[in-house]
């Protein structure tokens, strides 16, 4: 393999003095060397990837453990001091890393002869105090295709790793008659639609680019904004009953027309150019096709051309969303379901209108009909993604959510690039099974998949949920990035605000700037029940006692009016206050609550809080018991890391060994799950 060019070689010697400057800072990370490189992330890692074969977070570590062999062998530094030397503060995660790389604990590096070579162990795959740079052999074919890659680099590189990501905009209608434009957004969406069915592709959502619907920007502009390599233009006409379309395939960075083709075909042979259009993109760019794929993306979704007709009006104006274009497209959907009454999509269509309409209304009005249409959908065509995502609607909207699940996870099988699944997913696992590494993932392909619509209170919702799911798995900065992009996009979301509020007291450790915060927000809202309890919990934490109860009282009494049951799960906070401020009969109350509440907990807190509920009760063998099966859980949210050693509760039992002893290794795990999850997303390119 050639050597590296000079300029390479400066690079990779100037990211190693920056490592090597802040290596016994645990914190520093890819932010962090972008920051001092003066590069924005995504560059750093592509560059560090191009040059490397490595992620940024392997490169990082691989220095940290080459300068911990260093002072293993020459300093008299024991494990635990060399592994914080290097910014590893989990000595446990520090060995692991270690034996992975070098083949052996580091204990044993005092036992080996100080020219170990590299066939003595199992040898890091790139030598960085040597500067050597070789990729790792897994045997003859990795060689040989290697040797291929450098015998003509500029081509089998850019074959080899370019990323199939396509955005497909929307197409233009070529007709003076505007009444066609549901014709042809139909054959965008279906085209866009067929796409997302292939899993070696990463396919922008329509929303993505329907903001480009009208602006004139150029395509390099457009491919840096959504992050990606291929675009698909498009527009026709309808010139009696022809359709006549024009298609082409753009390389984004470089603003280079790759392939372009003219349609012209009968309307009656309109589902055969759907599937032949992108079936043509999809080889262009050498996307693998599975026999399943295909034979989804052939799969005409009915046989009358007059319910197809209708259905794509209904389509459009589901697109385009609002009440009355939602309940406007249902009169077309069910149209074509008079035409056939074996049309799946139609129903299954006619069923996510419904939930969009109810969706944010105390009354679910047509939560019954979503019903009826997500089964009949089902009926007639089960393994059809949209069917999948009407009956998860359906549980969703009636609050079933355990059984929305399986519909949601076997709709993305059949819809890989989803994002309107990916987002069912991400909240999912959010609000109604909590599951830290899974919201974290779901919402960080959002982002890939939904780089902004052109609604910007939308695309600010949808920053909020990935930096309340960063914040919950450990990812300060990166959080504190996504809820500032938040309210750049609508200043006005409260709900960001708020997250903020406690993303703060991740930066400083300061409760009391965090109530601050906290008062702020409710003072613009005084009916945001939800931070009056908060402003509760944080007065709590802070032994305030006088301004938790004023917060709890407030908050039980709109809870009380509303009739609301809700905020279950901190009543045992509730109770202590009460019982601090002397009311021992209205806390009790409000302990048992908890403790029912506990019987029926399916989440992984639930060892916790039996923890903390025999504390208080003072029978601290059963504290310990169920403290001990908490510490096996694993995806826990980082709230629990920043504040159960502030919780009064953990008082009377955090001094305890074996609790002591425990906790460590709830931390320990937590920060090394922390770091793994960061190595994966980042391999993966979703973070």
């Amino acid at each position: 393999m050639p050597e590296l060019t000079t300029q390479d070689k400066e690079f990779l010697d100037q990211l190693i003095a920056k490592i090597t400057l802040h290596i016994a800072e645990e914190e520093f990370g890819v932010a962090e060397l972008a920051d001092e490189m003066h590069m924005s992330r995504s560059n750093l890692l592509r560059k560090v990837k191009k040059t490397t074969s490595f992620s940024v977070s392997q490169f990082i570590n691989q220095v940290r453990l080459e300068r911990a062999m260093e002072l293993l062998r020459s300093s008299s530094g024991n494990v635990s001091e060399v592994s914080h030397q290097v910014g590893f503060n989990s000595p446990s995660y520090f060995i692991k890393c270690f034996r992975e790389y070098y083949g052996y604990p580091p204990g044993e590096v005092g036992k080996r002869t100080e020219s170990v070579t590299e066939e003595d162990s199992v040898q890091p795959v790139a030598k960085l105090s040597n500067r050597k740079w070789i990729l790792a052999s897994v045997g003859v074919f990795l060689l040989v295709v290697l040797g291929l890659i450098w015998m003509s680099r500029d081509y089998f590189a850019e074959k080899l790793t370019r990323e199939k990501s396509i955005v497909v905009l929307p197409f233009k209608n070529d007709s003076a008659d505007s009444s066609n434009v549901y014709l042809i957004n139909g054959l965008m969406e279906a085209t866009l639609n067929n796409l997302q069915k292939i899993k070696d592709l990463r396919v922008l959502s329509r929303t993505s680019a329907e903001k480009y619907r009208g602006i004139n920007k150029s395509i390099p502009e457009m491919a840096d904004e959504l992050n990606v390599n291929y675009l698909v233009e498009g527009s026709g006409q309808k010139v009696g009953d022809k359709i006549v379309l024009n298609i082409q395939l753009i390389d984004g960075a470089k603003d280079r027309h790759l392939w372009s083709k003219q349609y012209r075909r009968e309307v009656s042979d309109i589902f055969a150019l759907q599937q032949e259009i992108s079936q043509d993109i999809a080889k262009e760019i050498q996307a693998v096709i599975t026999p399943e794929e295909k034979s989804r993306i052939e799969k005409e979704p009915t046989e009358n051309l007059k319910a197809y007709d209708s259905f794509m009006k209904g389509l459009d104006l589901l697109n385009k969303g609002g009440d009355d274009n939602l309940l406007e497209s249902v009169r077309f959907f069910e149209e074509a379901i008079q035409e056939d009454k074996r049309f799946a999509l139609a129903y299954a269509c006619a069923g996510m209108a419904f939930y969009y309409y109810d969706m944010f209304r105390a009354e679910k009005v047509h939560l019954e009909q979503l019903g009826v249409y997500a089964d009949k959908a089902m009926l007639y065509d089960p393994s059809l993604g949209e069917s999948l995502i009407a009956k998860a609607m359906y549980y969703l909207l009636k609050k079933e959510y355990g059984q929305a699940l399986p519909f949601l996870e076997r709709g993305l099988e059949y819809r890989p690039n989803s994002s309107l699944i990916i987002g069912l997913l991400a909240d999912f696992y959010a609000n109604y099974l909590p599951d830290t590494e899974k919201y974290l993932e779901y919402a960080l392909k959002g982002v890939q998949l939904d780089a902004g619509s052109n609604d910007s209170v939308a695309t600010s919702y949808f920053y909020l949920r990935l930096g309340n799911a960063l914040i919950q798995t450990g990812f300060v900065e990166e959080a504190g990035y996504y809820i500032d992009k938040s309210l750049e996009y609508f200043s006005g979301n409260l709900y960001s605000r708020y997250v903020k509020a406690f993303i703060s007291y991740a930066q400083d450790s300061n409760l009391r700037h965090t109530r601050q915060l906290l008062k702020i927000e409710f003072d613009k809202d005084t009916s945001r029940f939800d931070i009056l309890q908060d402003l509760g919990k944080v007065s709590y934490y802070l032994r305030d006692y006088d301004s938790a109860y004023f917060y709890y009282e407030r908050f039980n009494r709109l809870r009380e009016e509303n009739n609301l049951n809700v905020y279950v799960h901190e009543n045992m906070l509730i109770g202590v206050v009460y019982e601090q401020m002397g009311k021992m009969k209205e806390g009790r109350r409000f302990i048992e609550s908890y403790r029912d509440y506990l019987d029926k907990d399916q989440t992984v807190y639930k060892n916790l809080g039996l923890t903390m509920y025999y504390a208080h009760e003072g029978d601290f063998d059963k504290a310990l018991e169920h403290f001990r099966l908490f510490g096996k859980e694993d995806n826990i949210q980082y709230w629990v890391i920043l504040f159960l050693n502030k919780d009064p509760m953990a008082d009377k039992i955090k001094n305890h060994p074996e609790f002591k002893e425990i906790w460590t290794g709830v931390e320990d795990e937590f920060w090394r799950h922390n770091a793994e999850t960061r190595a994966r997303l980042e391999e993966q390119g979703l973070l």
